[in-house]
């Protein structure tokens, strides 16, 4: 039974348990205890968004970690994919992202990565939960000269924007291309316009003012209606939306048409078959992207494989098995031969790399993928009681999939990091599909008062 982790990380609302200070203390001293395992000075970055709790539990971890002995490395606000980047290029044992991702400003999280750049698997994680409960840590306090030392790098946010630019082919430019950018007032405010403005783009830079409350409020990556609106009003080429930590972009065409993950992942897809570079010809996705998307990978000879959603369970099935290209409809995305992280930024680039290499206008190139209907309902849940102890829920989800006999699917679930019960129904029908989702949410309604 987990205790602190979720589906990505630890999330909550901001000073309430667990994302306290007493209890962040903790986590950085059993994160920093799991890896300590070398006779050698040890160091843990530390990055964060622009949340106003980011202060507060940015001082609590890097107190726990400097208690184990551990330096901790503080990179101030900075996109999750950048503090995989870094704890890498800086020989860094681990890194902690402080982050609540989309969520609203009051929430905020944590997120670990390995030396390596890579979120700690599921068993890791459980194991700085035991370090914690158990009090196995409570005693080990290293004194003198052995304390840790907090420190902060100042060339974080250039080390980053470099990389970013290198994933880019040199022979290409974005010249000609006017972008509008929202960078939702989150982590990439100041290193996403400097990315697209230096590789040629005219960048039209919106949620760049983060004032500690306004992260994600009406803007970013879940509000692609803003970019929308904006594409049209400047007549720019297309809009590029980054949520709260920059791990997941948000695309709409020229003609301020939304695009989620699942055309993202069909465009670049299509172009490293086409390209030879899509390892095992294997495109990785979740069971949340449209069935569509299969058809599409396997009418140009590959296939896709699916996973749990949830970007770590991407990236977990494409390291285990040696593919290079992967992501979600909700816009992570990760280009493994370059990133051990999901990344927005990269992920525009690399949609931006096929425009500028076929010369078209991005709904032109995005016409390849022609989804099946889908109805998707979040519904807000006060507790997660679990959905097979619900005979007229299930009874429910079993009518559907006879219904849809074979050309469609149900796919019924709680939100990891949300308080949200999740309902996709896919089908031929739009009517239908509709009607199913409706009256699981009415039975389900039913189920819990």
């Amino acid at each position: 039974m987990r205790r602190l982790f979720g589906t990505d990380g630890i999330r909550g609302v901001a000073n309430v348990y667990p994302l306290t200070s007493e209890t962040m203390i903790q986590v950085g001293r059993a994160t920093a205890y799991i890896f300590k395992n070398k006779a050698r000075r040890h160091k843990i970055v530390i990055g964060k968004d622009t949340r106003l709790s980011g202060y507060m539990l940015e001082q609590a971890i890097a107190s726990g970690i400097c208690s184990m002995g551990v330096d901790a490395i503080l990179l101030g606000p900075l996109p999750t994919p950048a503090i995989a980047f870094i704890t890498t290029a800086m020989r860094a044992d681990a890194g902690i992202v402080i982050s609540a991702s989309h969520n609203p400003y009051h929430d905020n999280g944590v997120k670990i990565f390995a030396g390596d750049g890579f979120k700690l698997p599921d068993g890791e994680e459980a194991r700085i939960e035991d370090m914690i409960f158990s009090g196995k840590i409570d005693s080990f306090r290293p004194i003198n000269a052995e304390i840790g030392k907090s420190f902060r790098v100042d060339d974080a946010q250039g080390r980053y924007i470099e990389y970013c630019k290198s994933t880019f082919p040199k022979s290409m430019t974005l010249d000609g291309l006017k972008i509008v950018l929202d960078c939702g007032n989150g982590a990439a405010y100041k290193v996403a316009p400097i990315i697209f403005s230096e590789l040629g783009a005219e960048v039209i830079p919106l949620g760049v003012a983060p004032n500690g409350e306004n992260i994600n409020k009406n803007c970013g990556a879940l509000h692609p209606d803003r970019i929308s609106a904006a594409v049209k009003k400047h007549k720019a080429h297309m809009g590029v939306a980054l949520d709260g930590d920059a791990d997941r972009v948000a695309i709409v065409d020229e003609n301020g048409r939304h695009l989620d993950g699942d055309y993202l992942m069909a465009v670049c897809g299509v172009d490293m078959l086409e390209e030879k570079k899509l390892k095992k010809k294997t495109l990785v996705a979740t069971v949340m992207s449209n069935v569509a998307l299969d058809h599409l990978i396997a009418s140009n000879g590959g296939k896709v494989v699916r996973t749990r959603v949830g970007d770590r369970y991407v990236v977990e099935e494409m390291r285990t098995h040696g593919y290079n290209f992967g992501g979600e409809s909700s816009g992570h995305l990760t280009f493994l031969d370059y990133s051990t992280a999901s990344d927005g930024i990269v992920a525009a680039l690399k949609l931006l790399s096929v425009i500028q290499k076929k010369g078209k206008k991005l709904s032109e190139i995005a016409m390849i993928l022609e989804k099946f209907p889908q109805a998707l309902v979040n519904l807000k849940v006060r507790d997660k009681k679990p959905i097979e102890q619900m005979p007229r829920v299930q009874k429910t989800i079993s009518r559907a999939e006879h219904l849809l006999d074979g050309k469609g699917r149900v796919l019924v679930r709680y939100s990891g990091t949300e308080p949200l019960l999740r309902i996709l129904v896919e089908g031929e029908k739009e009517n239908l599909i509709k009607e199913i989702a409706r009256e699981i949410v009415d039975n389900y309604k039913k189920s819990i008062a």
